[in-house]
């Protein structure tokens, strides 16, 4: 790539660079229901977090993991189209590549649950106090 046309700020170049990541996430909405499953689990976590009035740094947490997760899934589903493009048939590699990306998602999943539970249980326990 030329360095000077890399190096070029232009307002329409990053317009065009959100349009294509949003454009992204759409497409993670429409297609992908493992993304879609993340978001409502985000809306109730948020949700959560209000009704129990957590704390800022308690927020920053939450929010971070969110954002990891939903991250991973988008990034999973990547790996995933980019290895069935190459590969229309089953093939022993790509299926290793396809479950190491999806297993990285379900460690990132339980680490969050489990942080997400040590956040949540002081504010959930005052109310069987």
């Amino acid at each position: 790539m030329d360095n000077k046309r890399a190096l070029k700020f232009s307002p329409g170049r990053i317009a065009r660079s959100f349009r294509f990541a949003f454009e992204g996430i759409w497409a993670g909405i429409k297609s992908e229901a493992n993304w879609t499953i993340g978001i409502v689990e985000a809306m109730i976590v948020i949700w959560a977090g209000f009704y129990l009035n957590i704390s800022k740094s308690d927020w920053i947490i939450v929010i971070l993991l969110i954002g990891l997760v939903l991250y991973a899934e988008l990034c999973n589903s990547a790996i995933e189209a980019i290895v069935d493009s190459f590969t229309p048939e089953e093939h022993p590699k790509a299926k290793l590549a396809k479950d190491f990306s999806a297993g990285s998602v379900v460690i990132l999943i339980i680490a969050s649950a489990v942080v997400g539970t040590i956040i949540f249980w002081p504010y959930i326990s005052k109310y069987f106090s």
